[in-house]
């Protein structure tokens, strides 16, 4: 039993070698193989041919350059050029290269896309911020300035009802535009813009001595002044109050005393000249 059993075995295994050492399954299985082996050097190259053999290329920096030179530069070494951005620059020439997205020195593989940003010719038309709840001119400088402008204060002027630094006036080429900005006023990004602002400058005056001189002339001499007259008491004697003489003033005349601009002085009268004045 054992004996045949092991003759069938035997015998399989002599088929199973003379098909596999037969010429046409050999020739048939290094085919197959031969194939296999082809398809994964192809595989391999491509991928490497793909990422470029792990290679990576460095941006140079093109920032400052025009922009036909950056991109003739760019496409020569294997870069897409896009400009996705342009902006007004006053003074710089139009097309000239600001920003680039990868930014110089990034490694990266050919062919990738360089962003530019650059200088475009006419500048944007700006609408001037509403004076309105913004006359201060610190803060409508800074609103100004965050759009592109260029706001100076051109003249300060003293303005007994305005708070300091106030806008009085605003001008743009010379011409006053105060009323036109709340209508709406646009100016070209980039522009100047003056402005007149409120200051708060408490001017003085010396106080003016009236005494012994008439009502008439001590009036000349405080208005001339730019004070006022204040309270005119007149005593008993007045007849004619332009011919009348001063004999006391409040304030008092000081030779060192200052008195702001707009205050008043009361004058008393008597109708002849006082004592120990000189005709």
């Amino acid at each position: 039993m054992m004996q045949k059993l092991w003759l069938k075995i035997r015998r399989a295994g002599f088929e199973l070698y003379s098909f596999f050492t037969a010429p046409f399954v050999v020739k048939n299985c290094l085919g197959l193989l031969g194939f296999f082996a082809g398809l994964f050097l192809l595989t391999f190259w491509w991928l490497k041919c793909y990422t470029n053999h792990g290679e990576s290329l460095q941006i140079p920096n093109y920032v400052g350059m025009g922009m036909q030179e950056a991109g003739q530069k760019a496409r020569s070494r294997g870069f897409e050029v896009i400009i996705n951005d342009s902006i007004y620059k006053p003074g710089r020439p139009p097309g000239e290269v600001l920003s680039q997205n990868p930014v110089a020195e990034s490694r990266v593989k050919e062919g990738r896309t360089i962003y530019f940003t650059v200088t475009k010719n006419n500048p944007d038309i700006i609408r001037m911020p509403d004076l309105i709840g913004s006359d201060d001119y610190d803060l409508y400088s800074r609103k100004c300035s965050r759009l592109g402008l260029k706001p100076r204060i051109l003249a300060r002027v003293a303005h007994p009802k305005l708070a300091p630094n106030t806008i009085v006036a605003v001008l743009h080429r010379g011409d006053t535009i105060t009323q036109e900005i709340r209508r709406g006023y646009k100016v070209e990004m980039g522009a100047i813009l003056d402005f007149i602002v409120s200051e708060q400058v408490t001017l003085t005056v010396e106080i003016p001595d009236c005494i012994c001189q008439t009502y008439d002339a001590a009036r000349f001499l405080i208005t001339s002044s730019n004070l006022s007259i204040g309270a005119v008491v007149r005593d008993a004697s007045v007849v004619d109050e332009q011919t009348a003489y001063v004999w006391r003033q409040t304030p008092k005349f000081d030779p060192e005393g200052v008195m702001r601009v707009g205050e008043q002085i009361d004058l008393y009268l008597t109708q002849e000249l006082p004592a120990g004045c000189r005709e």
